[in-house]
């Protein structure tokens, strides 16, 4: 059952008792109208995935709430997020309610190393210790991940504690059992260290008992330092201190002989770290989705295995194989779903000689992934290729029965094997009994056919086979032209011949055009000059039915020549020839298509008494002669021209300017404002505004003090008032004997607009060239503020 819709099981009380461990937990509450109080922790709403100080609602999250129950049984049973809300939920739960949930969980996601510890953990609470043990026998050693043997070594500790001697000698070999399995992890370097300081702490009786205990010690010490982890200079600097602790003359030989080994491995660890920190470890296994991440994460692990295979720390074989397995079987927590890992890791161990254990993989692979059809013909052919007969048999019949409705493939597979196997009599029993089933297809006679003739060398039963085919697939175009193969072979050029005029005669127009194009081919290859073009004819006139420019496909064209007189890549023009007759081909063919929508273009032009006049010619019979088609009226098309286009329609003030055009002068310094009254109107293609930007920015323009000098006259906007010429600011302009008055106001008003966002200068001329209404208007506009450059009162409004 889906995960998703597990939040509705639960809400109706109906989940199926509990398998093994928990079979004796009673039937789980509403979970799923909890979901909501879980959300609130986390401070969203129950649909909503928060994001830093960011909230953003999640459409597939909202689908897992109780209200939704009809969306929630359909839900993918990978859905992630439902996985993570039900696990979240379910720390807040008794063992007994929470034991199913786990159940599902970890049937979805069996390789999930923090549920299988969320799992135990709370059952190691409630001290039962029992099933915390099934627990760990059902997923450590397909979960080798650390955190999750730590919690096993810490519950192996818990349990032993009260036990004395023989409580410490289980926790020893525990310890040992995970390092043997996780020791090369890249995070193993505190359990390195527990491990040691679990050792030094140990009790001893006797000297003998001591040094067998400082005997460990050196050995742990001079496996950790072999692993490249993050704690492995840590772990130098104590191995070091511990040999000099107990024998400086013996210490100063180990350490000598440990130093490259350590350094070489310090060394891949900072190699292996780049590699490591890629992969995600919090990812749960899905089947493939083809998504970006996915995607990354896989080149991330192949990266990673790559690395490792090259053995870069030269270490002895057996231990560069440890560590190899370690990382697939890591891998594989990860990537479960994905049948090329899985094929790869059974083929590495085949090619290092271990056929015993690629044989294992491959039995866990086509159980992780029972729908992996090609898992399976891999597994086949490995047992196949060691000798077991037997074994390979039944992963072939296992095929077949699984797909019993579509199993063609499974068949001629199965055919082959008994062949290779068992003899020619078996595969020919196995054959007669296929071909009655309802379900065989023509694809099993021609591979049986095919295996009898080049095999077996049995011509004869070859074409029998063919014959009795021939009866039920003679609608199929590819059985055709698979025996039509087969006769060639034989040198039988009339059967060919009959084979085809046969096949032609009952195959419908349309799915016929492979064969008449085989045949064709035939008779170009064995046939006389009389009989290839009358087929090529024959073929033209056929095809010609289900084309819908009939007239065209009979006509004769030098590429029908070429396509006569080419043998394989042998052609009887060049290359540039024959692109030019593929194209002309190609234009004869949609000719009239072409013809068809100018004629219905101009009919659409014409007026009603028009139409009897409107595509006289080859082509007006072909329009159609619906009347509810609208067409447009083409006589009234105009060319497209931007420069014709009338801008928005804006209200222009008493003074001549629009309202934003008032507004804007207001922000502007007299500088700015001078420039831009008196640029030319904006037409065709706007500039290109950092470029202009950029020439403004190089260039000198007059200062706020300039513009008040006699010498240098300020000139300002046309204007029709009669009270005389005003400042850039909208004031009259002061006498000249209040000139420091008007130098002031002046500068007090540059410094607040330039304290203001400066406008946008374009936008602006848009919009004068809009109230101009046109180039004439806007020329003249030019003109009249030009004008102003010599203190002339504008006359515009006189003319």
């Amino acid at each position: 059952p889906a995960i998703p819709a597990l939040l509705l099981s639960l809400r109706r009380r109906r989940l199926p008792p509990l398998p093994a461990v928990a079979a004796r937990a009673p039937r789980v509450p509403a979970v799923a109208a909890r979901v909501p109080a879980v959300a609130a922790r986390r401070g969203t709403h129950p649909g909503a995935v928060a994001t830093g100080a960011e909230q953003r609602p999640n459409p597939s999250s909202q689908q897992f709430l109780p209200g939704n129950s009809a969306a929630v049984a359909a839900m993918d049973i990978y859905n992630v997020e439902a996985a993570e809300i039900l696990a979240h939920e379910t720390l807040n739960l008794p063992i007994g309610e929470a034991a199913p949930i786990y159940e599902k969980l970890l049937a979805t996601f069996p390789t999930a190393a923090k549920y299988w510890k969320q799992y135990v953990e709370s059952y190691i609470v409630t001290n039962d210790e029992e099933t915390a043990k099934q627990i760990f026998s059902r997923c450590l050693l397909t979960c080798p991940h650390i955190n999750l043997w730590r919690c096993y070594i810490n519950f192996i500790k818990k349990v032993n504690s009260k036990r004395g001697s023989e409580g410490l000698e289980e926790t020893k070999k525990a310890f040992d059992f995970m390092l043997n399995y996780v020791g090369n992890d890249v995070a193993s370097g505190p359990v390195w260290m527990e491990y040691i300081a679990f050792l030094k702490s140990m009790p001893v009786m006797t000297p003998q008992e001591e040094s067998h205990r400082m005997t460990t010690i050196r050995k742990v010490y001079q496996k950790a330092i072999l692993v490249p982890t993050s704690h492995v200079e840590q772990l130098w600097k104590d191995y070091d201190n511990f040999e000099n602790s107990v024998s400086r003359t013996l210490a100063k030989g180990l350490l000598s002989e440990y130093q490259p080994k350590f350094n070489s491995a310090k060394a891949v660890y900072r190699e292996r770290k780049k590699y490591i920190d890629d992969i995600d470890w919090g990812m749960l296994a899905t089947p493939s989705t083809g998504s970006y991440k996915e995607e990354q994460q896989c080149l991330a692990w192949k990266r990673l295995l790559t690395f490792e295979k090259g053995n870069p720390q030269r270490i002895d074989v057996t231990a560069a194989n440890r560590r190899i397995t370690f990382t697939y079987e890591q891998c594989l927590m990860y990537l479960y779903h994905h049948p090329d890992v899985w094929y790869d890791y059974a083929t590495w161990h085949a090619k290092n000689g271990s056929t015993d254990s690629a044989i294992k993989i491959f039995q866990r692979a086509v159980k992780a992934l029972p729908g992996s059809e090609v898992l399976k013909y891999a597994f086949a052919e490995l047992e196949e290729s060691v000798g077991a007969i037997q074994p390979a048999k039944t992963i072939y019949e296992s095929l077949i029965a699984e797909n019993a409705s579509m199993s063609s493939l499974a068949h001629i597979q199965f055919i082959r094997f008994l062949r290779r196997t068992e003899g020619i009599e078996a595969a020919r029993k196995y054959f007669l009994e296929v071909r009655k089933l309802p379900s065989c297809t023509y694809h099993v006679y021609v591979a049986y056919a095919t295996m009898s003739f080049c095999l077996d060398k049995d011509a004869k039963v070859a074409q029998n086979v063919f014959e009795v085919g021939l009866k039920r697939f003679m609608q199929e175009p590819g059985y055709v032209l698979e025996y039509a193969d087969f006769l060639c072979r034989l040198n039988d050029d009339r059967n060919v011949r009959a084979l085809f005029e046969r096949a032609l005669s009952l195959l419908p127009p349309e799915e016929s055009v492979e064969v008449w194009k085989r045949f064709a081919q035939f008779e170009q290859i064995y046939g006389d000059l009389s009989s290839m073009l009358k087929v090529e004819q024959r073929r033209k006139e056929a095809l010609s039915r289900t084309s819908e420019d009939a007239v065209s496909s009979l006509e004769n064209t030098l590429y029908d020549v070429v396509s006569r007189y080419n043998y394989m890549d042998l052609w009887p023009c060049s290359s540039k020839e024959l692109d030019y007759l593929s194209r002309q081909e190609w234009l004869a063919k949609n000719m009239s298509k072409k013809a068809d929508r100018s004629v219905m273009l101009t009919s659409g032009g014409g007026s009603t008494s028009d139409k009897g006049t409107v595509g006289v010619g080859a082509n007006a019979k072909l329009l159609p002669q619906s009347t509810k088609v609208v067409r447009p009226e083409t006589s009234r098309m105009v060319i497209y021209d931007p420069r014709q286009m009338k801008g928005p329609v804006i209200s222009a003030t008493s003074s001549g300017y629009t309202k934003e055009v008032d507004e804007i002068f207001k922000m502007l310094s007299p500088p700015l404002m001078s420039f831009i009254t008196n640029l030319p109107a904006i037409e065709g293609p706007s500039p290109d505004i950092d470029i202009v930007l950029s020439v403004l920015l190089q260039s000198t323009l007059p200062t706020g003090h300039d513009v008040g000098k006699p010498s240098a006259p300020v000139p300002g906007p046309a204007t029709t008032d009669i009270s005389g010429p005003r400042n850039q600011n909208g004031s009259v302009r002061r006498p000249p004997k209040r000139k420091a008055v008007e130098r002031q106001e002046e500068e007090d008003a540059a410094t607040a607009a330039q304290s203001r966002a400066m406008p946008d200068i374009f936008r602006l001329r848009q919009i004068q060239r809009s109230r101009g209404g046109g180039p004439a208007q806007s020329g003249s506009a030019a003109m009249s503020s030009g004008s102003m450059f010599s203190g002339e009162q504008s006359a515009n409004s006189s003319s």
